[in-house]
């Protein structure tokens, strides 16, 4: 494992430094990670230098960032504004590619709205409702205030003139009833928020609690949206896993899970923000829909205890990483499946398995590219900070055994659509509470413990 990641540091270097040859440039290594990227994110800034120099350096840097991205996954593995797919499960695959492919769109990093687009569901009211809320939670946050009044007032309208067509979707339509009259009763509070704001002064005390208020109402109402799209998951849904696979643990569904860990040294806080704090505790949603055998391998191994007491061992600001067990096995020794086998010591090998949107299931043991699909968009994309990704060799797809990482975000690096591990590696889910504590965990950190919190009952053992 260490002559691997040192191979991959050094690739990356290579990387750095002949596009620093190329470019003239003397910038130092953390200079030249920031340098490179896709810029076209909507909130930076674009030159209006078009000369053929200058777009030559833009597709080298656009070359290198993924050489940077890729080289720093090491074989085993190594691995805002809402932008909306339509319905992950259903979309067709023409607009998929489209959504993936687009440059210069707002990347959507917001976990829990990923969630709620990965979720196996058609019904295009709640999506409008749903563009609409989380528009509101941009706009609150950037205190577009007139822009999240207005988009308050017509989500509001939305409720009101399509409460049927969302019942009418519902497993259990009385309970679909009482939440959406519990999330319209939210408005006013959110509202009178909005507006306090915008009669504060810019920057007052006033104008903060306002704001706080008022995103605390619109979350309180994107909780229930989430709840109101889950009852619209048709009773009985499985995501189909084929049967060469049957021996493999799967989630039908989706799990939470909650995991504590301590810094190296005993006394030792995390840092975050300028806050301390004496253990760092992450909340996790792990996705059935779109990676079962993924996420199911994942939560039985959270549940057998296999995580508990095992160090942190990698954290280079692209990842953080762990799963590998002590000894010499890389992964978790158990009986594999018939179709993929077991690792050279005995560990339970994981398919690769990608879920691309409009496809119904997932594909399995073979990269997006592979499949002559490259640049179409996954159900569930790296688009987070804190997205889950289970780890794996670069050139065989079929090594995954317990190694996952989080990955730690770059729009610059890893831009919509544009980045290497969508479609590549699977992400079985997202870190929802406590992603900030991943800056301060390093190499040699503790996992105290990790367990399953919901869902426990959505694990279906192997035969």
């Amino acid at each position: 494992m260490r002559s691997t990641k040192i191979l991959a540091t050094s690739l990356l270097l290579t990387s750095v430094n002949s596009f620093s040859v190329l470019t003239q440039s003397s910038t130092s290594y953390k200079t030249a990670l920031s340098a490179v990227g896709n810029h076209n994110d909507e909130s930076t800034p674009t030159s209006n230098n078009n000369n053929n120099n200058s777009n030559w350096i833009k597709q080298g840097q656009q070359a290198v960032a993924s050489a940077l991205l890729a080289a720093t996954l090491w074989s085993a593995p190594t691995p805002d504004m809402p932008f909306v797919p339509q319905n992950a499960m259903t979309t067709s695959v023409a607009q998929a590619k489209e959504m993936a492919s687009g440059t210069g769109s707002r990347v959507n990093k917001d976990a829990e709205s990923l969630l709620r687009y990965g979720l196996p569901i058609n019904n295009k009211e709640v999506r409008k409702l749903q563009l609409k809320l989380e528009t509101v939670k941009y706009d609150i946050s950037s205190k577009r205030k007139s822009a999240a009044l207005d988009g308050t007032q017509k989500s509001a309208a939305l409720m009101k003139a399509d409460k049927e067509k969302y019942k009418a979707s519902c497993r259990d339509p009385k309970i679909c009833d009482e939440l959406v009259t519990s999330m319209a009763a939210q408005i006013d509070p959110l509202t009178t928020a909005i507006k306090a704001s915008m009669d504060s002064l810019n920057g007052s005390d006033q104008e903060r609690t306002a704001l706080d208020k008022a995103y605390v109402a619109q979350k309180d109402i994107v909780s229930m949206l989430s709840t109101l799209e889950e009852q619209m998951i048709p009773a009985g849904y499985k995501t189909e896993v084929p049967a060469e696979y049957s021996e493999l643990p799967r989630l039908e569904g989706r799990a939470t899970v909650e995991m504590i860990i301590n810094k190296e040294q005993e006394g030792d806080t995390f840092d975050v923000n300028g806050l301390t704090f004496p253990q760092a505790k992450m909340t996790m949603v792990i996705d059935g829909y779109a990676a079962p055998l993924t996420s199911g391998n994942f939560v039985e191994l959270v549940q057998k205890g296999f995580y508990n007491k095992m160090l942190i061992q990698r954290s280079d600001g692209f990842v953080v990483q762990t799963g590998d067990p002590d000894g010499e096995a890389d992964g978790y020794v158990a009986r594999g499946s018939k179709a993929v086998g077991n690792g050279k010591h005995g560990e339970r090998i994981i398919p690769l398995e990608i879920t691309v949107v409009g496809d119904k299931a997932p594909f399995y043991e073979t990269t997006i590219e592979d499949e002559g699909r490259g640049g179409q968009a996954t159900v569930l994309p790296f688009a987070s900070y804190g997205a889950m990704g289970w780890a794996r060799e670069e050139y065989d797809p079929n090594t995954g055994s317990s190694q996952f990482f989080w990955l730690l975000f770059d729009s610059d690096l890893t831009p919509a659509g544009k980045n290497v591990l969508d479609g590549r590696y699977p992400c079985f889910g997202y870190v929802v509470e406590g992603s900030d504590f991943l800056q301060d965990i390093k190499e040699g950190d503790l996992i105290v413990s990790a367990k399953v919190t919901t869902g426990a009952e959505n694990l279906v053992l192997g035969k």
